[in-house]
């Protein structure tokens, strides 16, 4: 017998959200994960906030809910407001009820600065690290290190000759319309004569020869090379030797106490990196860049079995900029300067750390 199509809406549904959610959902362990480190950021949330005042929105749920929009690769915050007044799975993950009403989207503009300031993002990224080493995921021995670029939001026809004291900054050219042609046929632009005027901090850079230059920043990660975690992570401007100088930054603030080693690419073939990793007692698995050039690692180096292990375990690091620029929104940052570019890059390195610990613990209900 065919049932009828009927729309008749029900008053009234019972049952709470954690029956809702499957036993084996693959947030679940995720949030175990999330909300012991938030446990633990508990007396910095009550640092950054005041004592007398209204009651704002919890940092807890506002970070929770930064985390799910990374996760399902919602494109902006005001979607993502949208998606929790009737996502039931989202709003079990933040902490809302069902009947709960949901914040305006203005929240996270207004205590963005304050979660700036107090640092959140890098003290949720330690705790998950720390995390996964109470679970023995990480290596303390062998390490790889890259950087990638990140577009900034700032586009190409805010970069502009710099302002002079005797000359007023001139606005963009217009033809009229909202948005002007421009002609760059011929025009020498660099770094040392424009630019932007939406974004000063970001730079014109590409990363490889016949690419584009873009208005961008660079990220930075180390991941260890046991199961590819990120365990630090930087975002400085673009030039040319950002790379190598956010890697010598990261190693310095770890002191190695047993001998360890450093795998990086061809770009980090350089004499000057190669012996300042030394300087911080590891040992350099660079690749060898030895186009018409002579490598600065050589058979002391390349004859051990280890620096091939290096070099295949080194690759691992394109999975983290892999899934952060095609689900975790850091492709194109939303954000302007290298500080907040840096809050949220730091914040989707601790989203694919759980992600990836997801998937190496074992599962329990």
């Amino acid at each position: 017998m065919r049932g009828e199509d009927v729309h008749q809406e029900e008053l009234f549904s019972y049952g709470s959200l954690e029956t809702r959610v499957p036993s084996d959902h693959p947030l679940r362990p995720i949030r175990r994960m999330v909300d012991e480190a938030l446990k633990a950021m508990s007396a910095r949330s009550d640092a950054i906030y005041g004592d007398e005042g209204r009651p704002s929105i919890p940092p807890e749920r506002l970070l929770r809910a930064l985390l799910v929009q990374l996760l399902y690769t919602v494109r902006s915050e005001r979607l993502l407001m949208e998606q929790l007044e009737y996502n039931l799975l989202f709003r079990w993950f933040v902490g809302l009820s069902a009947n709960e009403p949901v914040w305006h989207a203005t929240v996270f503009s207004k205590n963005r600065d304050r979660l700036l300031e107090g640092a959140v993002s890098e003290e949720f990224f330690s705790l998950i690290v720390s995390q996964a080493r109470q679970q023995k995921l990480l290596s303390d021995e062998h390490f790889s290190v890259d950087g990638t670029l990140i577009e900034a939001w700032a586009g190409q026809k805010s970069f502009q000759q710099k302002a002079n004291k005797d000359d007023v900054l001139k606005p963009p050219p217009t033809d009229g319309t909202r948005n002007p042609t421009v002609n760059w046929r011929k025009e020498k632009r660099s770094n040392e004569t424009h630019e932007s005027l939406t974004d000063p901090e970001a730079r014109l850079f590409k990363k490889t020869q016949g690419a584009e230059a873009k208005l961008a920043f660079m990220g930075h990660v180390i991941t260890e090379n046991r199961n590819g975690l990120v365990v630090d992570v930087r975002v400085t401007q673009a030039t040319g030797t950002a790379e190598r100088d956010a890697a010598i930054d990261m190693l310095g603030q770890k002191p190695v106490s047993r001998p360890a080693t450093v795998g990086a690419d061809k770009a980090y073939d350089v004499a000057e990196f190669v012996g300042r990793v030394r300087g911080c007692g590891a040992t350099p698995h660079v690749a060898q860049n030895d186009t018409n050039r002579r490598s600065a690692i050589d058979g002391r180096t390349t004859r051990h079995e280890g620096y091939a292990v290096s070099q295949r375990k080194r690759k691992r690091i394109e999975e983290v900029f892999g899934w952060m620029k095609t689900v975790g929104l850091q492709r194109k940052t939303r954000f302007k300067g290298v500080e907040r570019t840096g809050w949220m890059f730091t914040f989707a390195a601790a989203a694919y750390n759980l992600v990836r610990m997801r998937t190496l613990l074992p599962q329990t209900a």
